[in-house]
């Protein structure tokens, strides 16, 4: 299987060494050409504003976008932002998951916290220690999109068909258990592509 991240800017280095001890190579992605033969993609953390210049210029938005219209892509907090449908007070990035959201709604930098998680889809029941750092809130979901994980009311953790975000940072913990689910995802896309 091979993942690509994202690494125009953010905590890509971060998700290389997450996969790695789960046995997966990833792949840094810069270029249209990079995200061939990939099997799913990461959009991690760090300035989406930054991510979205970079992307444009180099007319990898477009390449992006047509990915994840087909393939398994995972958007961590700024990453969100680039997969939502409706983006608070700016036009959406890729668009491609139906939902709002309002960007660093949980607070500055110094502002971060780790909150205990219970994320449906996991190997096991113990709490994920969620890591929020100027994290977006998501402030509504369209039918489609699956809430896998709540931090009180607002979903934190979501799926919409081979799409999945997270607001929170799971490539700062020691706990791979969401990694893990997303390569679930991509190895259950092949399948049914190898199948269909």
């Amino acid at each position: 299987m091979r993942i690509g991240i994202l690494a125009l800017q953010g905590a890509f280095a971060e998700h290389v060494e997450m996969l790695g001890a789960l046995g997966t190579r990833a792949e840094l992605v810069r270029s249209c050409a990079q995200l061939e033969g990939l099997d799913g993609l990461v959009l991690p953390g760090g300035e989406s504003t930054s991510m979205r210049r970079l992307a444009g210029q180099s007319g990898l938005d477009v390449a992006l976008r047509d990915f994840g219209a087909s393939r398994p892509v995972w958007g961590v907090c700024a990453g969100l932002i680039l997969l939502a449908a409706r983006v608070e007070g700016e036009a959406p990035f890729l668009g491609l998951m139906d939902m709002g959201v309002a960007r660093n709604a949980y607070g500055r930098q110094q502002e971060s916290f780790v909150s205990g998680l219970s994320v449906d889809g996991l190997t096991d029941s113990r709490p994920y220690p969620g890591v929020f750092i100027r994290a977006p809130r998501v402030l509504e979901t369209g039918p489609c999109v699956k809430v896998l994980a709540r931090r009180g009311d607002a979903p934190v953790a979501l799926r919409q068909g081979h799409l999945m975000a997270t607001a929170f940072h799971p490539e700062l913990t020691g706990d791979s258990r969401v990694h893990a689910c997303f390569l679930d995802l991509c190895a259950d896309r092949m399948r049914r592509g190898l199948a269909g």
